[in-house]
């Protein structure tokens, strides 16, 4: 083997080396956790090329990161975030798709050898590559998330991809900013080959000289780019189906036509046209697709740099930048808590939530996982639950029988507490009952260590309530999830004054491993997201006191920006929960929180919600359908319903929900107006184009949400009483 090897002195990230006639070149950039693209990491990588390209010694190129479990992460967020002008981000883009265009043409072939994340610009380089190697680790991944912050992918992604891969299968992929693993990538075409992480660059290196050699000609379906190709290249490696939806939908106008209509139609009804991005992306591809290559990176560039500078992908990024800045926190105030290891875990309830926990402790973290329970068939239930959620990511091809076989072994439910001498830390998952829970409590703090941590996951009662009941009650703490637990993004760690901070940091370490965005709130009554959640609901019932119709009300919601509207996720929680969460917010917090009594009235008529197939709306085979009309002869003006303003009702809702929020800082629940808006977001679906609660009071600006609170406050009375922060015009964010 002859070698050479040396670092370009004009590079500061990539090393280069030539192996048996591969010019190797390693991205590996100094000091970061992972790779990212930037100007300069773009002029560094044209300067690799020009030097593979006048190497005799080179007859191929291989591209491979340096990072242990990422190839290229995406865009570097903060250079982007330095650009104040839509023509200077145009410019960007431009040359970011200039010098992928350069590596395109490359005159030898180029690999890309891909492990852990490939997104976003990272996608678009390899696409740009002649020929992809994904290895098959579960930690790499492929996609174009960049919808996610706002924007459209600015490197050629909205026009190569639809050339790799189809436009309806490209649309999927762009429009939703959702990645793919391995082998869905290569069943895409979107990589060639997958193959153990190992050697990965081993036979990058063998694919690259085949390649050099033409011994490998990459077989790849011809895809649509607007004129009308020759029926051969269309036709070949597509079944009789795939055969018929390209020609109809990509090869011909009126097809182009309803296909893309039918995607805007689609994306519109899930963001109600407040993210402009998907929009704007469907736009590109189009032109990409009716004018050309040229025009379609044009257009690209262009509605690239308009996005960038918007509102909406301003506030996107900074909630990027505050899960980033979480996941780098213990929860603590001094950054040198190390948490305690957890190898072993208890969970005490089988139900939704319980099994929740288990199956995100057995699937994210690994480790073994027991459900306690009060009888066998509790036992059954809650096995059976997690046992289900598994089948669930079978039926979606996203696991197989043998990796589901070996995360159940991790998860084993009992009536007995043998084997609790071990245990790490203990989650509680009962009904909403302060002697239920200290009864837990003493009988866990029975047979377990002194240094056994105790976690309620109760949603409203104060942790130092329950910690009462305890020996040590420096570990017991409340870890709050949101149902249903394996989708919810959200865990709310809530403090006491006498919580160690070793048990904050293991129980954030933990949320972390278990997939979740995490944050740390002092303790109180509802804490932080109940607490805001609770008058949210409660302006919506007094709403259908006034007569408000129930569609109506929850649509004004969802046309704010809320993924469900209040009486819908009234259903989903649990009528009865809301009903009793607003007593003892009431008790807590007096006039201001007194509960509209409808609930009362709906409850004892036994409509719980969906749990019961009875609400306020009707069910039938698990999911919602109507309004069910019956539950209006319970309201004060019975059937008949009045035509109020969405607007007015959308705003009393969502002021409610903000004045708590400032509340909560006011008097020290929160940590910071970061966490509140991340809570808010991530655990009950403000609309993030807002940014939270406290970055839509100084986005709209503190006076006039001030005003509209005064407005509320002399026409409805206490609970409209504004916050002193708002009083005070405080700005948050600053």
């Amino acid at each position: 083997m002859s070698t050479t090897q040396g670092k370009d002195s004009s590079t500061s990230e990539f090393s280069y080396a030539v192996e048996d006639g591969v010019a190797v070149l390693t991205l590996d950039q100094a000091g970061q956790p992972v790779n990212t693209l930037s100007p300069a990491t773009g002029a560094e990588f044209d300067a690799m090329l020009r030097r593979a390209q006048g190497d005799a010694a080179a007859r191929a190129v291989v591209l491979i990161s340096g990072k242990k479990d990422c190839f290229v992460a995406g865009a570097k967020i903060d250079f982007l975030q330095t650009i104040r002008t839509a023509p200077e981000a145009t410019r960007v883009s431009r040359e970011a798709q200039e010098g992928f265009n350069r590596l395109a043409a490359f005159p030898k072939p180029v690999v890309a050898a891909i492990h852990g994340a490939c997104l976003g610009g990272g996608l678009e380089w390899a696409l740009a590559c002649r020929y992809r190697i994904a290895t098959d680790s579960p930690k790499t991944s492929l996609g174009l998330p960049e919808v996610q912050l706002g924007l459209i992918p600015g490197a050629g992604g909205t026009q190569r991809l639809p050339r790799l891969i189809g436009t309806q299968a490209a649309l999927d992929l762009i429009l939703t900013g959702k990645s793919l693993k391995p082998q869905k990538a290569r069943k895409l075409g979107v990589v060639d080959e997958v193959v153990p992480a190992p050697i990965l660059r081993e036979v990058a290196l063998r694919r690259a000289r085949e390649l050099a050699d033409g011994v490998l000609i990459p077989q790849r379906k011809e895809r649509g780019t607007g004129a009308m190709k020759g029926l051969g290249g269309i036709l070949k490696g597509l079944s009789q189906a795939d055969r018929w939806t390209e020609l109809a939908l990509e090869e011909n106008p009126l097809g182009r036509k309803l296909l893309f209509d039918q995607a805007k139609k689609k994306l519109l009804k899930k963001t109600r046209g407040h993210y402009p991005a998907p929009e704007k992306a469907l736009q590109a591809i189009l032109t990409g697709m009716e004018k050309g290559l040229g025009a379609g990176l044009i257009a690209e560039a262009e509605l690239f740099g308009e996005l960038v500078v918007s509102e909406v992908s301003r506030r996107l990024v900074e909630v990027f930048f505050a899960t980033t800045a979480l996941k780098k926190e213990n929860g603590t105030a001094d950054s040198k808590v190390k948490p305690h290891p957890v190898k072993k875990l208890v969970v005490l309830g089988g139900g939704l939530m319980g099994g929740g926990i288990a199956y995100v402790t057995a699937q994210s973290m690994g480790i073994p996982v027991r459900i306690k329970e009060r009888d066998d068939a509790g036992v059954a239930r809650g096995i059976g639950h997690v046992r289900g959620l598994y089948e669930e990511r079978v039926t979606k091809r996203q696991m197989t029988w043998r990796e589901v076989d070996a995360k159940m072994a991790l998860v084993t439910a009992t009536t007995e507490t043998s084997g609790f001498k071990n245990v790490d830390l203990v989650i509680e998952a009962v009904f909403e009952d302060l002697a239920l829970k200290h009864q837990l409590l003493k009988d866990t703090e029975a047979v377990t260590r002194a240094d056994c941590i105790f976690a309620s996951n109760t949603s409203a009662l104060p942790i130092t309530k329950i910690a009462q009941a305890s020996r040590h009650p420096e570990t017991v703490i409340g870890m709050h999830y949101f149902s249903p637990v394996q989708k919810m993004p959200l865990l709310e760690v809530i403090t006491h004054p006498k919580t160690a901070e070793w048990v904050t940091a293991t129980c954030v370490d933990v949320g972390k491993k278990q997939g979740k965005t995490v944050i740390v709130v002092n303790d109180g009554v509802g804490f932080y997201t109940s607490r805001i959640l609770a008058p949210y609901l409660n302006e919506a019932a007094f709403l259908l006191t006034e007569g408000a119709d129930i569609a109506e009300l929850d649509e004004a919601l969802v046309q704010f920006g809320f993924p469900v509207g209040p009486i819908t996720l009234l259903d989903e929680v649990g009528i009865d929960v809301g009903e009793k969460v607003a007593q003892i917010m009431h008790a807590a917090f007096g006039e201001r929180m007194a509960p509209a009594e409808l609930m009362k009235k709906v409850t004892a008529e036994g409509r719980l919600g969906r749990k019961a197939k009875k609400g306020f709306y009707t069910y039938e085979g698990g999911k919602k359908k109507d309004v069910d009309a019956s539950v209006y002869a319970l309201f004060p003006s019975g059937a008949d319903r009045k035509k109020l303003d969405r607007h007015d009702m959308a705003e009393r809702c969502v002021l409610q929900m903000v004045n708590e929020a400032v509340l909560c800082l006011g008097e020290g629940v929160l940590r910071s107006a970061r966490d509140g808006d991340v809570g808010a977001l991530f655990g009950l679906g403000f609309p993030a184009f807002l940014g939270g609660p406290f970055r839509y009071v100084d986005g709209l600006g503190v006076g006039k949400v001030l005003d509209r609170m005064e407005f509320w406050h002399k026409r409805l009375g206490p609970r409209f009483q504004p916050a002193p922060l708002l009083t005070a015009k405080t700005q948050f964010h600053r």
